[in-house]
């Protein structure tokens, strides 16, 4: 191995996903249900829309949704993609128990039930024009259809069965087996088929807790982000607000108060374009051409590189053939390869190539 590379800059543009957290697996199934969704190949969706805004993919690849309409789909995105990335762990077959579904820690959220304070409630950026997220909340989607009272009913019970969930009520499905039209007049009727509608889990829920599909922090991320003072560094993110601070908390990083996400109303475009890392840059306080740039996408480095920064591509995501050719400066397999330490007033980098 050749002598490590030194230089200096002045501050930190971290890119997230694939460069800080691994929620690689968890994406790719969120793509991949849009892909179903809209009859397209989930393998050429998912590799249309690395390192890109949900904003635009969704753009692209839904051109229906209109213009007002698309914070809301944004949200509702990325909250799919935090739900595959905790659906093992909250929904997978050691957690199917009635003891835990019915657990008054569980609250209602857009795609299915979620923990309290598992860290997928966003906070507010700090500083940034845009609030948190205001989704009004809701458990199944509702059909312009509605099937009959009683075949909703046993519908749901076979549902909640094969979740774990135990209905004690014998003889009130009894009686909806023998007349469907008594059903509205049951004592309890229509509370147990919304209690039994608030637990359950569509189709494409179920099969995602088979999987684990957990967040994870890289490695030697901790060290380095603990290596640099606080401001200077800022995370710069294709990802909005609840997707980055949802991923970011989940492994233990505190986003730092320079967070941009997609969903900033300040940018213009976002990765490949630049505008992301200079507003991070200037949000700093610092010139951008002074600054290290840490990215894993092709779209990712190549924004750094049109920032001027000084980049260091990890090899997290991608193969090394798919990203040698994008521009930038160093190239290494993770973090753990790189150290930063203070020396005067600047940050000094030794990077093992």
């Amino acid at each position: 191995m050749s002598a490590p590379q030194i230089f200096y800059a002045d501050a930190v543009l971290f890119d997230m996903d694939g460069t800080l957290t691994d929620s690689i697996s968890a994406v790719e199934a969120a793509w991949g249900k849009v892909a179903q969704d809209i009859g397209q190949d989930p393998e050429h969706v998912i590799a249309a829309t690395h390192g890109k805004r949900a904003i635009d993919n969704l753009s692209k690849f839904k051109p229906q949704i209109k213009e007002h309409e698309m914070d809301d789909e944004v949200t509702k995105f990325e909250e799919t993609i935090l739900f595959f990335a905790d659906a093992h762990r909250l929904h997978g077959p050691e957690s199917r128990t009635a003891s835990t579904v019915n657990s008054p820690m569980y609250i209602d959220s857009p795609i299915g039930f979620s923990p309290a304070g598992s860290g997928s409630t966003t906070p507010a950026l700090t500083p940034g024009p845009s609030g948190p997220p205001s989704r009004a909340s809701s458990i199944v989607a509702h059909h312009a259809r509605r099937p009959s009272f009683g075949s909703r009913l046993l519908n749901l019970l076979n549902s909640a069965r094969s979740s774990g969930i135990r209905i004690q009520d014998a003889h009130f499905e009894e009686t909806i087996e023998e007349d469907e039209g008594l059903l509205p007049q049951h004592p309890g009727g229509e509370a147990l088929v919304n209690k039994v509608d608030a637990h359950c889990l569509e189709a494409w829920q179920l099969e995602a807790s088979n999987v684990d599909r957990a967040v994870k922090i890289l490695p030697g991320v901790k060290r380095m982000m603990d290596s640099i003072p606080a401001g200077r560094y800022a995370v710069a993110t294709s990802g909005a607000k609840t997707y980055a601070y949802g991923c970011m908390t989940r492994v233990g990083i505190t986003p730092p108060p320079i967070t941009i996400t997609a969903d900033d109303k300040r940018l213009k475009a976002g990765k490949p374009a630049p505008d992301p890392f200079l507003l991070a840059a200037e949000c700093l306080g610092y010139d951008a051409a002074k600054c290290v740039v840490f990215e894993d996408s092709p779209s990712g480095i190549r924004a750094g590189v049109a920032s001027g920064a000084t980049v260091i591509a990890v090899c997290t995501s991608h193969e090394r053939s798919k990203i040698e050719n994008c521009g930038a400066h160093y190239i290494i397999e993770n973090m753990e390869h790189v150290t930063c330490e203070m020396e005067g007033d600047r940050l000094k980098f030794s990077v093992a190539v």
